[in-house]
């Protein structure tokens, strides 16, 4: 018989459909340790605590407080002076002239912004600006603010705003103009146009990289006040967390020095873990910006 005589005789195969129930497992149960693993806090939280006993272990093999202080000393020292010194009323200080500072920086960027995707001479004159202003340190116009606003919650805001306003400003504007021409068609399709266009299509296509820029503009303020708050501390004895710091070097209590370091990497870690990314969590993600 040929091979075409036998494919042609062989019967054909019915198969009935199973039901779902019946099937086996699509895919593998998770581990108790991969669930654990896919947690994001628990695995920072691994991070931060090997840092722990790394700065543990490492401070007591060199047995040197005056040049490296254990952890649990640093931790004592902070506990100390948030109960019975004034860290407190010195880590309100610096907040309180940094919202100042940030908050008039964000205001100025939001109007540059607004000015540079209005026309081609905006354009021109927002990168020529942050060209000239992005790369020049905070810090070294603070004896330019001493001069002009003399000793002072002015000149700090002053620097404060000259590290915020070009960071946000170049990411925002970078932000609009890479909105894609869909999304532009989409939302004049609509009917929309002025205020509604641009908080409805620019602003949320845009938001990734507006909120980077106030990612760094945060960050960048943060260190510039501490920084300028050492200078004050010398000037005028006044100050927050910076003079904090600067006071206990003076009297070689270092494992405050330490303390008043990990006070402003806690608050740090705060705004970035808790502020931002719940920004971030209600609106790129919400809105599928990002995965």
């Amino acid at each position: 018989m040929s091979k075409d005589a036998i494919l042609w005789s062989r019967p054909p195969i019915h198969r009935e459909p199973l039901d779902s129930s019946q099937f086996g497992v699509v895919q593998k149960p998770l581990s108790t340790f991969e669930k654990l693993y896919n947690v994001s806090a628990l695995r920072k939280a691994f991070i931060l605590i090997v840092l722990m006993v790394a700065w543990e272990g490492g401070a007591r093999m060199l047995n040197n407080e005056l040049l490296f202080p254990t952890f649990s000393a640093t931790v004592q020292s902070l506990a100390t002076h948030l109960v019975e010194g004034d860290l407190l009323v010195k880590i309100w200080a610096s907040l309180k002239v940094l919202l100042m500072g940030y908050g008039i920086g964000i205001a100025l960027a939001a109007l540059l912004t607004a000015f540079g995707i209005s026309s081609r001479i905006g354009t021109d004159f927002l990168e020529t600006l942050t060209s000239m202003f992005n790369p020049l340190p905070a810090i070294a116009l603070l004896p330019i603010a001493l001069i002009w606003f003399g000793l002072g919650n002015g000149s700090l805001i002053f620097v404060l705003v000259h590290s915020v306003v070009w960071a946000v400003a170049l990411n925002t504007h970078s932000g609009f103009l890479a909105v894609s021409n869909t999304l532009r068609m989409v939302g004049r399709n609509y009917g929309l146009g002025g205020l509604s266009y641009v908080t409805k299509i620019l602003i949320p296509a845009a938001f990734p990289s507006i909120l980077t820029g106030l990612k760094i503009g945060w960050a960048f303020a943060w260190r510039t006040l501490i920084a300028s708050e050492l200078v004050f501390g010398v000037s005028s004895g006044s100050g927050g967390l910076g003079w904090f710091i600067y006071e206990n070097k003076n009297q070689l209590e270092i494992p405050s020095v330490f303390a008043g370091l990990l006070t402003v990497i806690l608050i740090g870690l705060i705004v970035e873990n808790l502020v931002f990314r719940t920004i971030e969590t209600h609106t790129v993600r919400k809105w599928g910006m990002q995965a």
